[in-house]
């Protein structure tokens, strides 16, 4: 039966999908939670420039070599960004547009300057191409199983071990990041970490949606669910079931509409986002408008 879902190019297009959502949903949510969100973006910008600066080293586009040097990546770019804010003399958004157009400026320069005899393209790298993923397999117990599903599955389960682990001292550093320090959690240090494995896991969902992409899986199903819940155990889980939801409709519309798969599984996730903020609105409105038993209804 396994062996008969990885034979199937659909299955494993949109498990791929899946994996990438539910991947990049667990860190979204505190992300999102801590106002970090465009971060995400600085981070997914500058992983380009980690890519090339690793396969320049190293010659290698995928692999554990490749999730290191994404997960350093990240911490530069975040600390290049507070250092900046430190200074007092640029602002923090300001601060994330420098250093996040500096690092993916110079990353594309280094494609066109040293890898224009191999598959490195620039599109291809902003953009990805999830339905291309089974074309390179690697084999798991006797199954061929696309290199991305194994590099997505690793990570997810590495970045729900890191949730499970630090559930409460995450909860605490995110609502009240001074009562955390005091009670000596290391905020910051969960604050890195966090970014690292955003870092790593912008790599590993690479060849399926690429970095730009990438953004709208790890932002949007995360303020969906916040639209939908205010109890955290059940935005994380929530987010990740909209991201599923997202990547099954957007490949066969993609499919039916012969459009490119991983933009519409992003599409899908501001379609899902609109569609939850406005029944939210409506319902807001419902209330407004509901008269208070003992007070005469208000006027049309």
């Amino acid at each position: 039966m396994l062996a008969a879902l990885f034979d199937s190019i659909p299955a494993m297009i949109v498990l791929t999908g899946v994996l990438v959502g539910a991947a990049a949903a667990l860190p979204g949510v505190f992300l999102v939670l801590r106002g970090n969100a465009m971060l995400t973006d600085a981070i997914s910008h500058s992983i380009v420039f980690g890519v090339i600066m690793v396969w320049l080293l190293t010659r290698e586009l995928s692999g554990p070599v490749q999730l290191i040097g994404a997960g350093l990546t990240g911490v530069l770019t975040v600390a290049l960004t507070e250092a900046l804010t430190r200074t007092g003399l640029v602002k923090t958004d300001a601060a994330i547009g420098l250093v996040f157009s500096m690092l993916f400026a110079t990353g594309i320069l280094l494609i066109g300057i040293f890898a224009r005899q191999v598959h490195l393209h620039a599109d291809t790298i902003l953009l990805g191409e999830i339905g291309f993923v089974w074309m390179r397999t690697t084999p798991v117990l006797g199954v061929a199983v696309p290199v991305s599903m194994v590099m997505l599955g690793v990570v997810l389960v590495l970045n729900l071990v890191f949730v499970v682990l630090f559930w409460k001292e995450l909860k605490l550093a995110t609502f009240d990041p001074a009562l955390a320090a005091a009670l000596g959690l290391a905020p910051a240090a969960l604050h890195y970490t966090l970014l690292t494995l955003t870092s790593v896991t912008a790599v590993a969902a690479f060849d399926a949606v690429g970095p730009v992409l990438f953004i709208a899986f790890v932002i949007v199903p995360p303020a969906t669910a916040l639209l939908m819940t205010r109890r955290l155990a059940l935005i994380v889980p929530l987010a990740a079931a909209l991201s599923t939801i997202a990547c099954v409709s957007g490949y066969f519309l993609a499919v039916h509409w012969n459009v490119a798969i991983g933009g519409m599984m992003a599409t899908m996730t501001g379609v899902l986002f609109v569609m939850v903020l406005s029944m939210r609105a409506l319902k807001r409105q419902l209330q407004h408008r509901r008269p208070v038993p003992g007070n005469p209804a208000p006027w049309p």
